[in-house]
């Protein structure tokens, strides 16, 4: 099976050896809440809380800011308040983070304000090299490792199938079917946003991934339109591609 020995750049988000949760909560039903209990169900590797109000999160030990983690973050699963993540994404930087899944809505998808809220998340992280899927979006599967870095409830089973979603809805639908066929993923990722990391650089990725044997597509529209297709067909000489796309006509794009 086609793949690269070479560590691809975008590892970081899809084999971290460290995972942050900012944003965790003990508070039961909010989205901190089910990170910290997605991710403690079964990721293997170190896991850390992150907010201020807290010592303890789901059995987590809990620091006030990113940079008191004693220990380099690989990556960042952000769900606090739209208004203090650009603020974040900087705070990660300085340490040292990696990537980082941006769980948090409120951003382009609510008008002028929120786009000038994007706008300053995506300087903070390209002034750091810092890789960022999101904003507004489900999150980050690697069944494999048990990485979990979604509000989903329930995980889904390892498998073969790499899964892109623009859609956390379909995303959902599509995890809930599955894991009732015995249907299993080597990744599932919902973009969100997709105000950084698009289709392509996924694509990419799974491409090179040996765990990965299928690729799975549900797209509204592509930002990158050339790193697409490229992307596109460099997949479909080496593994089978599934793609839906929606909204050609105005209902649909209003639907999805």
């Amino acid at each position: 099976m086609p793949h690269t020995e070479e560590r691809h750049y975008l590892s970081p988000l899809f084999q971290p050896a460290s995972v942050a949760i900012i944003g965790a909560s003990p508070d039961a039903g909010t989205v901190g809440a089910v990170l910290a209990e997605n991710m403690s169900a079964g990721y293997r590797g170190a896991l850390y809380a992150v907010n201020p109000k807290h010592r303890n999160v789901h059995g987590l030990d809990c620091y006030p800011a990113i940079g008191k983690i004693p220990q380099r973050i690989d990556l960042a699963v952000i769900a606090t308040p739209a208004h203090v993540v650009p603020a974040v994404i900087e705070q990660c930087g300085e340490a040292g983070v990696h990537a980082a899944v941006v769980i948090s809505a409120g951003f382009s998808e609510t008008g002028p304000a929120g786009a000038r809220l994007e706008r300053a998340l995506l300087e903070n992280a390209r002034r750091y090299r810092l890789r960022v899927i999101g904003p507004n979006c489900l999150g980050l599967m690697r069944p494999e490792i048990g990485l979990n870095a979604t509000f989903a409830r329930g995980g889904a089973l390892a498998g073969s199938i790499g899964l892109i979603s623009q859609s956390g809805a379909v995303c959902t639908a599509m995890l809930d079917w599955a894991h009732s066929h015995g249907v299993g993923f080597s990744s599932v990722v919902s973009l969100g946003g997709s105000t950084d990391v698009d289709f392509g650089e996924i694509i990419d990725f799974m491409v090179n991934d040996a765990k990965t044997e299928h690729i799975l597509l549900y797209i509204e529209g592509v930002r990158d339109a050339r790193r697409f297709v490229s992307a596109m067909r460099a997949a479909a000489r080496v593994k089978p591609v599934i793609l839906m796309k929606v909204g050609r006509h105005p209902a649909g794009s209003r639907a999805a």
